[in-house]
């Protein structure tokens, strides 16, 4: 585990990651055991609960109706640096095939294997025959190559839930702090939940990086707009207001300042990796289409998930009021800037912001801790999620417009 001394020297701090064919490097070496549909979810559930390993998971789509958009993320998670290892498993009728996910993942250098449960007889010998092939991945694991990693290396995602009056002016600030850092030592920063940004339009795209990046800020605000308008939902619930906020715009104004102060390359869609390093934006609003499934289910497992399917090794998840949830596939760093809430969530929640409101610590004070916790949650110390075998998921019916380089996976 590396110890950060001197968080003055960025370039200095490093750790070892693990490499995968491509050169990118994880902090996590997982084997995933991906599921097609909801009817096979209980086996694999089953391999990944009876492997006993604390780096197998499971996640999957539950539907039986194609959507591109959740075979897009599905692919961006088997290609995730943390992700070591793939089993797709099937029932044996759906839209999407395990067959054509394991490909994928081995092209991608990975082991990999498919199953369908019916080819296999059924629930007990799939589930033997997926424990068998995921103990065979995770000896091939041991001999991963390693290699050094720092901060320009590492990608990580950002969003808040559950947020009362403290998360803008301690929890939210002292991330905004750590992605100027990251972003100054060469390192990836994405933010999310232009929802949040009601009545910011015109802050966002003042600090576009170039026209580029406004014209993208400009239409995925636009968009918003129009989807809140037409589905009669602002992203403001009870909670935010008995925890002090009293309207959207409030709201956004503290959840924009997550962003930090760098200059903003652009916007991403849900599965996209960042063009470059440096600051970014994901949109994971719907685009309009002819087809509905009804109004999306944002909550704030699809979004951890939407940031890591952009390539975020770690995620955090900032809450005034306290969250319980981690993710799947990257660590879930828990940041709440409510000193109550830490205390009576102490088990769960893995950094409090909150001095700096009493005066016990200034901003840079916080920030340094900040970057230590990432350090040692990238070299292997478990988040607290981790450690209490939270991995939450959820992969909905949505319509975006295709991120270019899913349409490489059709050819």
């Amino acid at each position: 585990m590396s110890e950060v001394t001197d968080v003055d020297r960025l370039e200095d701090i490093t750790w070892q990651g693990y490499v995968r064919q491509d050169g990118c490097k994880g902090i996590r070496n997982r084997v995933l055991v991906v599921y097609t549909v909801k009817c096979a979810e209980h086996v694999a559930r089953r391999i990944a609960e009876e492997s006993r390993h604390p780096d197998v998971e499971v996640l999957g789509f539950d539907g039986c109706t194609d959507n591109q958009y959740a075979v897009d993320l599905m692919i961006a998670l088997i290609r995730h640096p943390n992700v070591g290892a793939v089993l797709a498993v099937g029932l044996g009728c759906e839209y999407v095939q395990p067959e054509w996910l394991s490909d994928i993942a081995k092209k991608a250098g990975k082991p990999a294997d498919w199953l369908f449960i019916q080819r296999e007889g059924g629930t007990r010998r799939a589930v033997e025959r997926g424990l068998g092939w995921v103990g065979r991945a995770l000896e091939q694991l041991k001999h991963t190559p390693r290699a050094p990693m720092g901060l320009a290396d590492l990608t990580v995602g950002a969003e808040c839930g559950g947020s009362d009056y403290t998360s803008g002016l301690a929890g939210n600030v002292v991330v905004g702090r750590f992605f100027d850092r990251l972003v100054d030592a060469g390192g990836t920063a994405v933010f999310e939940e232009i929802v949040e940004a009601v009545g910011l339009g015109d802050i966002l795209m003042g600090r576009a990086a170039d026209d580029r990046a406004r014209g993208e800020i400009g239409r995925a605000y636009s968009k918003m707009l129009d989807y809140c308008k037409s589905v009669r939902q602002y992203s403001v619930s009870p909670g935010n207001f008995a925890g002090g906020l009293s309207t959207i715009e409030e709201k956004s104004m503290g959840a924009i300042v997550k962003s930090g102060s760098r200059p903003i390359q652009g916007v991403l869609k849900v599965s996209q990796p960042p063009r470059h390093p440096g600051l970014w934006l994901l949109d994971s609003v719907p685009d309009p289409h002819w087809m509905q499934f009804g109004i999306t289910n944002p909550n704030d497992s699809e979004g951890l998930m939407d940031l890591i399917s952009c390539g975020a090794q770690l995620v955090f998840l900032v809450t005034g009021r306290g969250s319980v949830v981690g993710s799947a596939v990257s660590p879930c760093v828990k940041i709440t800037g409510n000193g109550e809430t830490f205390a009576r969530m102490s088990e769960d929640m893995d950094f409090d912001a909150s001095p700096v409101l009493a005066g016990a610590k200034t901003m840079d004070d916080l920030t340094d801790d900040l970057l230590r916790l990432v350090v040692d949650t990238a070299s292997g110390q478990p988040s607290r999620a981790e450690a209490l075998g939270h991995r939450e998921y959820y992969i909905p019916y949505k319509y975006q417009d295709r991120p270019r380089a899913c349409e490489e996976d059709e050819k």
